[in-house]
């Protein structure tokens, strides 16, 4: 068994789950302007992913961990070439972090809608961030002989780039809305359901004519099946969503994200990071991975811990399944000071 490629696909899997989780939540927290139009409905939305937010970023943790251990010639000239967003992208997902606890520490008006403002920004910031970076990954970067990226921040910010972004932007925005379609009742439930099918029909138009250039001009053969898979995915998960199917909706929408993490690295492979400087300069699965030693011991840590974490990770969700309402929110109160 050849662990690096195992460890490129453990990867793949790891950030396509990242995705499809973080997906939605991102998506909640840009709707929070638009959704929900009154301070109830904007907590009815946030405590819709209140319990499953952090546990939710757990894998982007493991797969820059996951990368960083593998592959690391990998994260050295994606780290260094991709500094300036994925910086953006930290920094939004500390202050948002930070938004959703704050929020409600002080029984104020302006107050909760400062931090409110602040969890929509920092929602759009890593939505629309995530697409450039991995669109850049599958067209390729400019990496001399040394694995050292050569280009600036504007080299990122090419058409294909920018449009992956506004794909991934889309796809998140549908997948939020969906989802708080699936779980709030009430006129918020309503207004989620007219915006799923807003950004159902736009994430058809959209992902779709990217997934196609994507695969004509950057991918490999077996990947029209994935392409294929993408579209009717997009197609079947706008008409789900207009019967108010939301259940099957939802799946069929994280096929679609998943269908796109595919398509990057499938177009990818056998490299890692493509070099658009010279072919021969590219970082490959097996030029940028660890050793066989470190791959092995990393192989049996993920056997025993990963079934546990995606246990108690799915735990969590059917525990917190239920649908939310305005009225099920209490009162604001004020913090209580003790007295030494």
């Amino acid at each position: 068994m050849d662990l690096a490629i195992v460890w490129f696909v453990v990867i793949a899997v790891l950030w396509t789950g990242y995705f499809v989780l973080e997906g939605f939540d991102f998506g909640v927290g840009m709707l929070l302007g638009i959704g929900a139009r009154s301070d109830s409905e904007r907590r009815v939305a946030i405590n819709t992913i209140g319990p499953v937010w952090d546990g939710n970023e757990v894998w982007l943790l493991t797969a820059g961990g996951a990368t960083f251990a593998a592959f690391p010639e990998w994260y050295a000239t994606l780290f260094s070439g991709f500094y300036l967003p994925l910086l953006a992208i930290l920094l939004a997902l500390i202050v948002r972090a930070v938004s959703i606890e704050y929020r409600s520490k002080i029984n104020d008006t302006a107050w909760r809608r400062r931090w409110d403002w602040a969890i929509i920004v920092t929602a759009w910031v890593p939505s629309i961030l995530w697409g450039i970076a991995f669109a850049n990954l599958m067209r390729g970067v400019p990496i001399d002989e040394t694995a050292s990226y050569t280009g600036d921040f504007f080299t990122l910010l090419s058409p294909f780039a920018l449009l992956g972004g506004v794909v991934t932007l889309i796809l998140f925005l549908a997948h939020g809305a969906i989802f708080l379609s699936l779980k709030t009742d009430g006129p918020i439930r309503e207004r989620s359901h007219f915006l799923a099918k807003v950004f159902t029909s736009l994430s058809v138009a959209v992902a779709g004519a990217w997934a196609v250039w994507a695969q004509l001009a950057y991918s490999v053969t077996w990947t029209w099946a994935v392409v294929a898979v993408a579209l009717t995915g997009l197609l079947g998960t706008h008409v789900l969503a207009e019967f108010k199917r939301f259940g099957w909706a939802f799946a069929l929408n994280a096929l679609v994200i998943a269908s796109f993490v595919v398509l990057v690295f499938g177009s990818m492979y056998p490299d890692v990071m493509p070099s658009t400087t010279d072919p021969a300069f590219s970082l490959t699965v097996h030029n940028a991975s660890s050793t066989d030693y470190t791959l092995g011991v990393m192989t049996w840590v993920a056997v025993f811990l990963t079934p546990v974490v995606m246990a108690y990770q799915a735990w969590t969700y059917w525990v917190f399944r239920r649908r939310l309402r305005v009225e099920d929110m209490p009162a604001h109160r004020e913090p209580t000071l003790r007295r030494s």
